[in-house]
């Protein structure tokens, strides 16, 4: 059952898929009209699921499910994974590269491989103050808080020079 996005729960589960580039205007107009129909007859169980769906920055796909009636299954799951790599293998776009980190500059959206951070880092293309996406976020809520952090407090930490203490 869709409920628009703006109108489903800040507790709700989402799910987030990003492109290596932004969609084009015919892209996008696929990509809602699949979700539209993906979630109005999302179901769990045989039961619908309170769902919706966000496209950010053209490049970002936002699946959200309010599991306070129907918790998601396995199976529900995996169903809104098949309609993701069915419109990415329709439209050449691949929603699963985990190797491909996004980060904001500005309004802009930039991806680096990861087999390109250090070189980019030392270019100075990112640094410890650069806002990443943590696609990992579980809730429509933590979007707010959450989803974009600074470069230092991720993962991509790894990357950054240690600072030397001086006492």
């Amino acid at each position: 059952m869709f409920v628009p996005f703006t109108e489903i729960h800040d507790r709700a589960r989402v799910w987030i898929y990003q492109a290596k580039r932004k969609f084009n205007s015919e892209e996008a107009k696929i990509i809602s009209q699949a979700l539209q129909a993906f979630t109005e007859g999302w179901l769990v169980h045989g039961s619908p699921m309170q769902a919706s769906f966000d496209l950010r920055y053209d490049q970002f796909v936002i699946l959200a499910a309010d599991e306070q009636a129907n918790a998601a299954s396995g199976c529900s799951i995996d169903d809104s994974v098949r309609t993701l790599k069915k419109l990415g293998a329709e439209l050449g776009i691949d929603f699963f590269d985990r190797s491909i980190v996004a980060f904001r500059k500005g309004e802009h959206v930039f991806t680096l491989g990861s087999s390109d951070l250090k070189e980019k880092l030392k270019e100075g293309i990112w640094n410890q103050d650069s806002l990443v996406f943590n696609n990992l976020v579980g809730t429509k809520g933590d979007l707010n808080h959450a989803w974009l952090v600074p470069a230092a407090s991720t993962w991509l930490s790894r990357y950054l020079p240690r600072q030397t203490v001086v006492s």
